[in-house]
C-alpha cells in the first residue's frame, strides 16, 4: 500500500528557508515521477514541483528559482527546499504519487 508521510513544514518569516521531506513507502519510488503540490486556503491544489526517475525537474513559473526539489532513492525520500519564502506561499504542502497523497504539512510565512 502506498503511503506518503510529509514534514518539515512551520512558520518562517518572509525571506526565510524551510525544507520539506516526504517519506515514501509501499512502492519501489525510484521508478516513478514524484511531485510538489500546495493548497493555499481558498485555492486550488496546484503544482510546485516534480521530478522523475531520472532526476530531472520541473518547478511551477512562482518558484522557479527559490524552491529545489530533490530525491534520494536509496531512503525513498524526497525533498523540497524552499528559499526566499514570500507569504504567497503560505499553503498546506502535499507529496504526489500518480493519485496518491500524503496529509501535507503546513507552511506559513508570516511575519
Amino acid at each position: 500500500q502506498v503511503r506518503l508521510v510529509e514534514s518539515g513544514g512551520g512558520l518562517v518569516q518572509p525571506g526565510g528557508s524551510l525544507r520539506l521531506s516526504c517519506a515514501a513507502s509501499g512502492f519501489i519510488m525510484r521508478l516513478y515521477t514524484m511531485g510538489w503540490y500546495r493548497e493555499g486556503l481558498g485555492k486550488e491544489r496546484e503544482l510546485v514541483a516534480t521530478i522523475t526517475s531520472a532526476k530531472s525537474t520541473n518547478y511551477a513559473d512562482s518558484v522557479k528559482g527559490r524552491f529545489t526539489v530533490s530525491r534520494d532513492n536509496v531512503k525513498n525520500m524526497v525533498y523540497l527546499e524552499m528559499n526566499s519564502l514570500k507569504p504567497e506561499d503560505t499553503a498546506v504542502y502535499y507529496c504526489n504519487i500518480n493519485a496518491n497523497w500524503g496529509p501535507g504539512t503546513q507552511v506559513t510565512v508570516s511575519s
